[in-house]
């Protein structure tokens, strides 16, 4: 019965996804690279945004862990995720993300804002 209920529900998410003309953002598809590109310079091992904060990006569950000040992600609430609020630009000037460098293309910071209010999924 809670498999009936799991699926049920994952596919009236999909359905009112579709509904409302958006597509599902993938943390594998969409986020990862992003990261990647944009944020791995300092925030992997060893690194100085992973040494300052806490934050690795490596993987989802690096991610969702956070930093050693509290999470980044609060899933389905990209107005008041720390991670939104970097990229964007909401944050104190001198915590913009990525740090030092161009503001991410608004392409970017649209789907991880989508990915968290889709709940952040490891997808």
């Amino acid at each position: 019965m809670k498999t009936l209920h799991s699926f049920c529900i994952a596919f009236a998410s999909i359905t009112l996804l579709a509904a409302c003309g958006q597509r599902a953002v993938s943390f594998a598809t969409d986020v990862q690279p992003i990261i990647a590109r944009h944020c791995l310079e300092c925030h992997a091992d060893g690194k100085s945004g992973q040494e300052k904060s806490g934050l690795k990006l490596s993987s989802y569950e690096d991610l969702m862990r956070g930093t050693r000040f509290g999470p980044v992600v609060k899933p389905g609430d990209s107005l008041s995720s720390v991670l939104t609020m970097l990229v964007e630009g909401r944050a104190d000037a001198s915590l913009k993300m990525p740090h030092g460098r161009a503001q991410l293309p608004q392409e970017s910071i649209r789907l991880l804002k989508t990915w968290v209010e889709q709940g952040a999924k490891n997808n």
